[in-house]
């Protein structure tokens, strides 16, 4: 090795770093020799950087992350014989080998020497440590074990096969690649992992509804598997399942309720991993009138019969405005069975929401023939829910109401529940009527096919977007997940009939505490500019859905829908004259979509991409900081995490723990109100600041009167630690 041409390359990694340059030289003189591999000199420098990475000297956190591209850049070139520097032969070369999809080489050789002109592999160059070691380590695919991938080949390449279907692809593959690539927008994991590999799923978010019968059940079961199997989250709706000593074929007294099938589910979601990395990732979701709601409540309590636990799955409770007035008012509750309703009243009570439940649900109340039920005290159940949060973390709670209110869909099915990450929620359906048929010595089952909610998601990473490239880079957003619903074959045909149907997109963003922090903002002091920001994001997204249906058409169930009958986020044109900031912008979309249509049902939903934003160097979602400066230890090592703008600007990082969370409460239904689908919001409690129960019962009555559709995490810092109780977020939300 040239130990005066390492000096010199290291020396140009530091170019418009602040760090101690004279520090690093004498390491570099104090370890070199003419023994050392570079392999291990570069480990050394890189472990090095780390170390010295502080919150007055955040810096080095960069170098390191520079250092590890440029280790990485050599290594690919070992295991490959190739860098950078021709993009047909790498691709043909990736093909030939398995490693790339075939669909690729649809674009000839002198389409990717133009495309070679774009890459610019100094933007290898824009990562802090924690997003180079989380780039190099989960996303560049590997070949019989050895990184065999560049990071701006994966851009190149995802770009390239979301503009294929495109009349002027090289275009718009060069208008992905550089948002991609500047980290302007992030794809979910699901996109960024999988949309170069030979039929890889793209869609993040799964909901189905499990029917009250064994068929049904175990169809469900099979279905949640290839959903694991293929890495997406699912999110599964129980209530239309009978409650514990229900009957069953006649037999009274005979079910044992939703317990034992979740249990199944749970070994389903740890048998079936994704693809391998971790465990499936199910959310199983109960309304809060289902008879079994109470040992629902226990799956993941310490406490109680250890046979009823179910430590995998992620409960959600699914709950109505009356539920919550009689919870306010201390009125009494009635469980239900909701196959003893399904018989005498001939409906699914889970199906209804609204005026039209609350008056079911009061005639069966007074029924005096209902014969399994009980009554418990509101208030003494939401209790439960509570302190299972406090312990657990869950159970998530879904206002069924207030998301059915806002639904612009309506007019062809409800929402039942959340996903996974509470997000991401539209209509859907389970699969009814199971037939089988013999021809000859073949068995064919035949269903009449319900609708699985299934939607894609990518963030706009407002740490890296200035105000006024905001609607160039929500363009591109909508149109890169319209592009990906055309290239996607998902897991499941009713995902494949919702995609068709819905074409439902989900436009996020994360880099929220970036952005105010850029521009000189308290986060708790900003509720009007951040209201409007959204409210830009939200008609920024109509009009470019509705140009793509100028372009391509309307998704088919648009005739009917509030979209087209002139009500947007429930509110009719009228309101937007007179109220809004954008009244004249407002003008223009109600136009656009009366003249077009749009090209997809759902829009907007606000992932917790917890993951994806330390790739991308921003905040998660739009949460505050957790923590301005820290260093995560693992088995791999330590890895400093440094908001962007800490040197400068530190002051306007409130952390999360420190934010009133009423305050909180009402920027993120601020947010809301502006995203068709919802906002995976997350509650801190400090349990060191003398957090009594009232103040969490308070913060989640706040969050229902406000308008909130769901609630996401509760965790809490636990007294005398810095511990913050909490699992593991699905991976395929963390766009």
């Amino acid at each position: 090795m040239n130990k005066a041409k390492i000096k010199e390359e290291l020396l140009n990694l530091t170019k418009d770093l602040e760090i101690n340059i004279n520090e690093l030289e004498n390491y570099f003189k104090s370890i070199y020799s003419e023994n050392i591999s570079l392999n291990k000199l570069q480990d050394m420098l890189i472990t090095y950087a780390v170390s010295l990475t502080s919150f007055e000297e955040s810096d080095w956190t960069y170098l390191a992350g520079r250092l590890l591209m440029k280790k990485t850049e050599q290594e690919v070139f070992k295991n490959r014989n190739f860098s950078y520097g021709n993009l047909y032969d790498t691709v043909k070369t990736m093909v030939d080998i398995g490693i790339y999809d075939e669909r690729l080489l649809e674009y000839s050789k002198e389409e990717m020497v133009e495309l070679q002109k774009i890459i610019d592999i100094s933007r290898d160059m824009i990562y802090d440590y924690a997003g180079a070691n989380m780039f190099v380590n989960r996303y560049l695919l590997k070949y019989q074990g050895k990184v065999f991938e560049l990071p701006q080949e994966v851009f190149m390449c995802i770009a390239m096969l979301l503009a294929i279907n495109e009349k002027d692809k090289l275009t718009v593959a060069k208008e992905f690649y550089n948002a991609l690539s500047l980290k302007k927008i992030s794809l979910a994991t699901p996109i960024l992992a999988n949309l170069r590999i030979p039929k890889g799923n793209l869609s993040s978010c799964f909901i189905t509804a499990m029917d009250d019968n064994i068929e049904s059940i175990f169809y469900n079961i099979d279905t949640i598997a290839k959903i694991s199997k293929n890495g997406g989250g699912a999110g599964l709706n129980i209530s239309r399942i009978r409650a514990k000593n229900s009957m069953v074929n006649g037999y009274h007294n005979a079910s044992g309720g939703v317990i034992p099938w979740i249990k199944i589910i749970n070994d389903t979601a740890v048998a079936v991993n994704q693809q391998g990395r971790r465990a499936g990732a199910v959310t199983v979701a109960l309304d809060s009138w289902h008879l079994d709601i109470e040992s629902f409540l226990e799956l993941q309590t310490e406490n109680g019969d250890q046979r009823g636990k179910a430590y995998d799955i992620y409960p959600q409770v699914v709950v109505s405005d009356i539920f919550m007035e009689r919870v306010e008012k201390n009125l009494d509750w009635t469980l239900l069975d909701p196959y003893e309703i399904r018989m005498k009243y001939g409906v699914e009570l889970c199906e209804l929401y609204g005026e039209e439940f609350k008056k079911l649900y009061l005639t069966i109340e007074s029924d005096k023939d209902i014969t399994l039920k009980k009554v418990v005290k509101a208030r003494e159940l939401f209790k439960e829910i509570m302190k299972t949060q406090i312990e657990t973390g869950m159970p998530y709670i879904f206002f069924k109401d207030r998301a059915n209110l806002a639904n612009h869909n309506s007019h062809i099915g409800m929402i039942g529940n959340g996903n996974l990450c509470m997000e991401s929620f539209s209509n859907f359906s389970p699969t009814k009527d199971f037939k089988e048929e013999v021809f000859e010595n073949s068995g064919v089952r035949k269903v009449d096919l319900g609708e699985v909610h299934t939607c894609n998601l990518v963030s706009l990473n407002l740490a890296e977007i200035e105000r006024e490239e905001l609607e160039k880079n929500v363009s591109i957003a909508v149109r890169i997940l319209d592009n990906t619903i055309d290239l996607t074959k998902t897991p499941i045909k009713e995902s494949d009939k919702h995609n068709k149907n819905y074409r439902a997109i989900g436009v996020g963003t994360m880099g929220l505490a970036d952005y105010l922090a850029r521009e000189y903002m308290i986060y708790e002091e900003s509720l009007l500019e951040i209201d409007e920001l959204f409210e830009e994001i939200a008609l920024y997204s109509l009009k470019s859905s509705s140009l793509l249906a100028k372009e391509r058409g309307s998704y088919p169930l648009f005739r009917g829908s509030k979209w087209e009958k002139g009500i947007f986020f429930e509110k009719e044109e009228s309101w937007y004259l007179e109220n809004s900031k954008y009244s004249n912008k407002w003008k223009e979309v109600f136009q656009l979509v009366r003249e077009n249509g749009l090209r997809n049902g759902e829009l907007t939903a606000v992932a917790p991409n917890t993951s994806t934003s330390l790739l991308m160097g921003a905040t998660a979602s739009v949460n505050p900081t957790f923590s301005r400066f820290y260093i995560e230890k693992n088995q791999k090592g330590a890895v400093p995490r440094v908001v962007k703008y800490l040197k400068d600007r530190s002051w306007f990082y409130p952390e999360f723990k420190n934010i009133d969370p009423q305050i909180y409460v009402k920027i993120m239904s601020r947010i809301g109100k502006w995203t068709t689908q919802g906002v995976s919001m997350e509650l801190i409690f400090d349990l060191n600041k003398n957090i009594r129960a009232k103040d969490i019962y308070n913060t989640l009555i706040t969050a229902w009167k406000e308008g909130c559709k769901s609630v996401y995490y509760i965790r809490t810092i636990q007294k005398s630690t810095n511990i913050i109780n909490e699992k593991e977020e699905c991976e395929s939300c963390s766009g």
